[in-house]
């Protein structure tokens, strides 16, 4: 891809996380100062489109990033982003009060997860299959979400949420690595609208765990990647 092209690409991915909604030639040309007249703009998506990494919902001018064009975000553009000095304290703090309970340790970090994400978050460990999850009202407040048959997708995803992340462990058997499943990628869910940032880490015991962050594509993926993570680094000692 070309590096205007690139820039593009990424502009257009920021403001629909932030929007939800298509975007534009003209919002581009207005907000973004591209030296780029709003021919070469709407040239340039156009190509984009024709390459598979944009789409163009028929009830809008705008572009909408698909599952290829966040995947070449996240692969190639995107940058690691940091959590500040007061996040990671909050989550030092809030972790070292219950890292004695051992039994609550998996559902205070699926809650802190999804109150810092604002997604969907689950946690737990492996050797007993044990999962939390929290924010499904999160979830399912995203506009994605809004007419009746996303909402069903998505509650059956839901349901089987512990069977899913038992098979997920599977998977993730020899990985160690912050992984990102975008759309149809996601080996847990049997709809296109959601994506995962998920990960294992190993307790000081020996014992391993699960961490995943489930929410729209449209996510902001590496804030969730950082969250995890810290977490990972604070769940391991």
């Amino acid at each position: 891809m070309q590096e205007r092209q690139e820039i593009i690409l990424g502009s257009i991915i920021r403001e629909y996380v932030d929007s939800a909604i298509p975007v534009s030639s003209s919002l581009l040309a207005e907000k973004y100062d591209f030296d780029l007249s709003p021919a070469t703009i709407r040239a340039e998506m156009l190509e984009l489109e024709n390459e598979g990494y944009l789409y163009q919902p028929h009830t809008s001018a705008g572009r909408v990033p698909t599952d290829n064009g966040f995947r070449y975000f996240v692969d190639e553009l995107m940058r690691e982003k940091e959590l500040t000095k007061r996040e990671q304290h909050s989550l030092q703090v809030e972790l070292l009060k219950l890292k004695a309970q051992n039994k609550m340790l998996a559902r205070t970090t699926a809650k802190l997860l999804s109150a810092m994400s604002g997604n969907l978050a689950v946690s737990g460990m492996i050797d007993s299959d044990d999962f939390y999850k929290s924010g499904i009202q999160k979830l399912l407040s995203q506009p994605e979400f809004g007419d009746l048959d996303s909402v069903s997708r998505m509650a059956e995803v839901i349901d089987y949420l512990d069977e899913s992340m038992e098979e997920l462990s599977s998977e993730l058997k020899n990985r160690s690595e912050v992984e990102i499943y975008i759309g149809k990628e996601n080996p847990i869910c049997n709809t296109n609208e959601c994506s995962m940032v998920v990960s294992k880490y190993m307790m000081e015991n020996g014992e391993e765990g699960l961490l995943a962050i489930i929410g729209p594509k449209r996510m902001k993926y590496s804030r969730n990647v950082s969250l995890i993570d810290y977490l990972k680094k604070l769940l391991g000692g």
